[in-house]
């Protein structure tokens, strides 16, 4: 892998630094496969961002495990002051039983319903209701600042290709990955960002480079049907000169970053994805995923098609790479 070793490591800007293993720098889901130590819990993560990011499921139970168990905190001391705390309470024999009345007046009071059935009678009681109330008005609030940040946040919604595929591409090779916008949005002045990391032998010893990788086209106007980005392999390219089994043993990571212009937000958008050398397909081709409409007034995306690609011979590709590898080493003999 000698053409490697002679490029240099910062093409561009790629904000990473060469290291001596290969893990996954970025996960399918675009997030960052980073740990941080040296700070505890609370220096190290953002609540605010980690509930905008959660999952809607986890979100949901997140809101759902704090609000019960903040009703059995303070149902427990309601029980601990006495159920003959509580005003209008049902008379029953049963702990359990008078553990429920009190978790329930508990739910009356964080959400301030107040039904008016029981209320607290005393002192202490009094001041742990009033308590409760305002938690209750504080929480909410918050939450429902969470759910409106959640549902007002400016997002991409972009689809990708499972696959990265390296085929044949105008008397060379190329890596293609195709993205699509899966809602109805007008995503406009789209940009793609296309960075490599893989391992090379300098000096005995194996280390991770990282290249950006020059596209065929790396911004387009709009993105109203499917993009198929492409990094095509020629002299500029970290890959030139490199055989398919060279390339295959890299231990490759692709990672790409797809920013746009939201124009019913008015803002910038972005969406991330990565992929590892086992979601690399070689020798195969995209197949078109749109097509008129019945009536020819329209085009139809077929989203569903996304993924759909045809195989080619993979010693096609292969072929196409040892010609490169033989072409340049021509190159250097008339430059030496």
């Amino acid at each position: 892998m000698a053409r490697t070793k002679q490029l240099p490591q910062d093409i561009s800007n790629t904000g990473y630094t060469a290291n001596a293993g290969m893990q996954r720098i970025m996960n399918r889901d675009g997030s960052l496969n980073v740990q941080r130590k040296g700070l505890n819990w609370w220096q190290r993560n953002s609540i605010y961002h980690t509930m905008i990011s959660l999952s809607p499921g986890r979100f949901m139970l997140v809101v759902f495990l704090f609000y019960t168990s903040t009703n059995l905190l303070f149902a427990s001391i309601y029980t601990l002051l006495g159920i003959d705390k509580l005003q209008g309470i049902d008379p029953v024999s049963g702990f359990g039983e008078k553990f429920m009345q009190a978790f329930f007046f508990s739910s009356q009071t964080l959400t301030t319903v107040g039904y008016g059935h029981i209320s607290p009678k005393g002192m202490a009681a009094n001041i742990v209701a009033s308590l409760e109330s305002f938690i209750g008005i504080m929480a909410f609030a918050i939450v429902t600042g969470l759910f409106f940040a959640r549902f007002a946040r400016p997002r991409a919604f972009l689809r990708f290709s499972d696959n990265l595929i390296m085929s044949p591409f105008k008397e060379s090779a190329a890596f293609m990955l195709r993205v699509i916008s899966a809602k109805n949005i007008s995503l406009t002045d789209v940009q793609a960002e296309v960075t490599t990391a893989f391992e090379v032998e300098v000096h005995g010893k194996k280390s991770t480079r990282y290249f950006q990788l020059p596209l065929q086209f790396s911004r387009i106007n709009s993105l109203a049907l499917s993009w198929t980005v492409v990094h095509i392999i020629d002299d500029k390219s970290p890959f030139y000169g490199l055989s398919l089994e060279e390339i295959k043993k890299s231990n490759l990571e692709v990672m790409i970053n797809v920013r746009a212009f939201d124009e019913h937000y008015s803002n910038t958008v972005q969406q991330r994805i990565s992929y590892k050398g086992d979601e690399i397909l070689y020798g195969a081709r995209f197949l078109p995923a749109f097509a008129p409409s019945e009536d020819g007034r329209s085009t139809i995306l077929k989203v569903q098609k996304l993924n759909h690609h045809e195989k080619l011979e993979e010693a096609h590709v292969a072929a196409i790479l040892e010609k490169i590898k033989l072409d340049q080493g021509k190159n250097e003999e008339v430059k030496n």
